[in-house]
């Protein structure tokens, strides 16, 4: 089985069917019909959501599949004008919508009970209890009616458009590897990165430096995407701080459904467990035959091990081999979830084909009309490659177990979000490690958990670290491209130490989360998954056979629910009290003590 590609004959069968046009002036329609609707008795907001669900549902249908063609293709331009097409209607159902916003955050108890009691052909407006209540908990940081329809309307053409400059970019860039022999080789940017994550030694270091190049000529492009995308945020802060003052982080905490305390409380147990992510990246390194870690290296697959006189080579997997491997680990957990990888290989419900104009970057999305979940990547043939397909597939399972509820309360945010694919992680590590053979397998898989460490324990922290002090500077002005390198290598040195050869000063342009445009601080919440879904992962023995359907049931909460009381009512701990954090870091100490400790005997 090669690589495969996505089939969307399950909702449409190209840009130009009619199914398209169909849903989008059903959309159009509705929304004129919200537009036009008044704003003030209970029946006005009752009938707003059912419009609102109705609307959400088509339009996000048509923009998921859109922005699927443009991740595979980033030079179709019909797509794209496609993606386009839908901001502006999820623009104006915003600003349609934004009079009922308003009422129902600033109306009395009274009022907002007797809006949920009612029920349309869906069921009950109880569904959107806990999205409303968590807006009426920001009700402090509202504008008018008119301003918050005006902040709606400037975000297609300001923020979003930014955001999209820089997929345009990175999705059409060639890069040129300058190999030592001097012979050169032009790729696209997505598979230029791919290179950094697979086995070819030779090809690794050049692929790293030519994307750095390529990405250093526009610098001054990327630090303009990254100061208007804040910029464009901090001016609305300031506007919303009318009554009291709204945080840049704020934003994104609400996002992610956590306090303050929480990230604190997260952030420094991080900082105390510094030592053991360079513990884990001096670790790696030595089998690259180096003291420290090169940023090349970061996120290669294990080098091939030399037993005496023979070179043992480096794994590969073809991408059957890895559905195998993930099928027989998510089996052990439960049967269902082995079923739910056949569906998803059968429906051709994941894209992993090498494209030149692919976008970079792994993720999974849905179309709600079906509820189908769809996995994208790009396949190389590693181990890392099998445990991205797995970390996908986790959320897809995600997806795929909420699939029955109502469709608002199937919103979960970022940090919740990761249980799901940390914990598919967790499972295929676990499995193959149980199933080694050899030394070389319990190695790989040592390996991954060492590797992880290094990606969730320093370099999250550097990009958490990185975009609060950026704020911080951009509300005096924008940096420079010289600036934002400075900025990055600081920081960079900070977690990574003297476990890193050199830092990657322009983290800022190549990692593409800067400059999402919808969201800010698109890191930490990767950090809270990894040691959320480690305690989580934790209790499978205990529990024994019930821990299926438990596990099933905390992530059927994540959508309606804070982190907070997801983890109460189902691990029964307070993520913000150290000590939850501190075990599953101790768990993660154990992975990389073991690391070391095979290391070790090989040198003896």
């Amino acid at each position: 089985m090669t690589a495969p590609s996505w089939d969307f004959s399950f909702v449409y069968q190209g840009l130009s069917d009619r199914a398209i046009t169909a849903d989008l002036t059903q959309s159009q329609d509705l929304l004129n019909t919200l537009k036009n609707h008044p704003a003030s008795s209970v029946e006005d907001c009752q009938h707003a959501l059912s419009l609102f669900d109705q609307i959400t549902n088509l339009l996000l249908s048509v923009a998921n599949y859109a922005s699927c063609l443009s991740s595979v293709h980033a030079a179709d331009d019909q797509a794209k004008a496609l993606v386009i097409k839908c901001d502006v209607l999820f623009s104006s159902l915003s600003q349609a919508f934004s009079p009922f916003e308003s009422l129902l955050a600033a109306s009395d108890e009274a009022f907002f009970d007797s809006v949920l009691a009612g029920s349309d052909e869906s069921g009950s407006y109880q569904r959107h209890a806990f999205r409303l209540s968590r807006l009426r908990h920001q009700q402090t940081y509202r504008l008018s009616v008119p301003e918050e329809q005006l902040l709606s309307a400037m975000q297609v053409d300001g923020k979003n458009a930014w955001g999209r400059l820089y997929d345009d970019i990175t999705g059409t860039l060639k890069v040129t590897l300058v190999m030592e022999s001097g012979k050169e080789e032009i790729m696209g940017l997505s598979q230029a990165a791919s290179l950094l994550y697979g086995n070819d030694s030779e090809r690794r270091e050049p692929a790293w430096r030519a994307i750095r190049h390529a990405m250093g000529q526009q610098d001054i492009t990327f630090a303009a995407i990254l100061n208007a995308i804040a910029g464009n945020r901090l001016t609305e802060y300031e506007k919303r701080s009318h009554t009291r003052p709204l945080h840049f982080l704020a934003p994104a905490l609400e996002s992610s459904r956590i306090e303050q305390k929480t990230l604190d409380t997260m952030m420094g147990v991080a900082k105390q467990s510094q030592a053991l992510g360079r513990r884990a990246a001096k670790a790696m390194a030595t089998l690259f035959g180096t003291s420290t870690l090169t940023p090349w290296d970061e996120l290669a697959a294990m080098p091939a091990l030399n037993n005496g006189e023979e070179n043992t080579p480096s794994a590969t997997y073809s991408f059957e081999e890895a559905i195998v491997i993930i099928r027989r680990a998510f089996s052990a957990v439960n049967p269902e979830m082995a079923d739910f990888v056949d569906m998803m290989v059968r429906e051709n419900l994941i894209d992993a084909a090498a494209q030149p104009n692919k976008s970079m970057g792994a993720y999974c999305t849905k179309i709600p009309k079906t509820r189908t979940p769809l996995v994208f990547m790009t396949w190389g043939n590693s181990m890392s490659d099998v445990l991205t397909l797995a970390h996908e597939l986790g959320h897809a399972f995600h997806n795929w177990v909420m699939k029955d509820m109502p469709f608002v309360e199937t919103q979960y945010p970022m940090t919740l979000a990761e249980t799901a694919s940390i914990f598919a992680e967790n499972v295929v590590r676990d499995a193959l490690l149980e199933e080694a053979k050899s030394e070389q397998d319990t190695l790989l898989m040592l390996w991954e958990e060492a590797q992880t460490a290094v990606a969730l324990l320093l370099n999250i922290p550097v990009r958490f670290e990185f975009e609060r002090a950026f704020y911080e500077k951009r509300q005096q002005g924008e940096l420079t491209p010289s600036q934002l390198r400075t900025l990055m290598a600081d920081t960079w040195k900070d977690w990574y130490g003297d476990a890193m050869s050199e830092p990657n000063d322009l983290f800022w342009a190549t990692k593409l989360h800067f400059s999402i445009a919808e969201i800010s601080f698109y890191n930490y919440p990767y950090l809270f998954g990894y040691l959320f879904s480690t305690g989580v992962y934790a209790r499978r023995e205990a529990k024994g056979s019930a821990f299926y359907e438990d596990y099933k049931a905390l992530l059927k909460d994540t959508g309606r629910m804070t982190a907070e009381d997801v983890a109460k009512k189902h691990l029964g701990v307070d993520i913000q009290d150290s000590a939850f954090w501190l075990e599953s870091i101790a768990i993660a100490e154990k992975r990389i003590a073991a690391f070391e400790a095979v290391l070790a005997s090989r040198q003896h």
